[in-house]
């Protein structure tokens, strides 16, 4: 019999630190598994392990809450075969849900039921294979591109593919990934004022943000 439930890492409740509703509170649960390896990720400790949790108790510590948005993240949450009915299942409860996914796997079924953040891998992030390209026909007006950019020479990757007209969505997010003194990351870090500056000079419609929850908290707090 196939397992009613997901895998899921940890859920807690907190402001969103992203995207166009970043300040509001959200219950974020992350999910277990990623195919990728970023050079920045800061999840890492979602790639493995987790604790097997049926959907109503997963609904029971939501409800605790007493948010009204959800967020799926992970980890790569569409890598569950249970992210889709537990998804219908929130719908179906009242929630605004919405899904951070790398895009490098099928959004179809998904889209429809969620507000997709689909975070496109900048080739700084070293998993930049164009799997988002099958995606694109997928979102919506109101769904979100997110682009995490290690360098200028990412930067102007992000920027090219923002003039060129294809990415569907009215929100595109451009976020800074600062390298922190001893982090053991691969990525070159851009500070996010050189970030600002040049989203400026070149007169870029796209939404400057950082990870509000790290200014808040602290750099080693969790959230997406």
């Amino acid at each position: 019999m196939a397992f009613d439930g997901l895998l899921i890492t940890e859920i807690f409740h907190s402001l969103q630190g992203e995207t166009s509703l970043s300040g509001i509170p959200f219950v974020f649960v992350r999910l277990t598994g990623c195919n990728l390896r970023c050079t920045y990720c800061d999840s890492a400790y979602s790639f493995k392990g987790g604790k097997r949790m049926d959907f109503e108790s997963i609904l029971a510590q939501i409800r605790k809450t007493g948010a009204k948005h959800v967020l799926l993240t992970g980890g790569e949450p569409l890598l569950q075969r249970g992210t889709l009915p537990f998804l219908k299942l929130l719908r179906q409860e009242g929630y605004a849900v919405s899904i951070e996914t790398h895009g490098e796997v099928s959004i179809e079924a998904a889209s429809p039921f969620a507000r997709i953040i689909m975070d496109i891998k900048t080739p700084g992030s070293g998993m930049s294979r164009g799997g988002f390209e099958q995606n694109l026909k997928f979102l919506k007006p109101e769904d979100e591109i997110k682009f995490v950019i290690t360098s200028k020479s990412d930067y102007e990757w992000a920027r090219d593919l923002v003039r060129n007209g294809r990415l569907p969505t009215r929100e595109i997010l451009f976020s800074p990934a600062v390298k922190a003194l001893g982090s053991p990351g691969t990525f070159e870090g851009l500070p996010a004022r050189s970030l600002a500056e040049l989203i400026l000079q070149d007169k870029l419609a796209v939404r400057f943000q950082i990870q509000l929850h790290k200014y808040l908290w602290g750099p080693d707090t969790k959230g997406v």
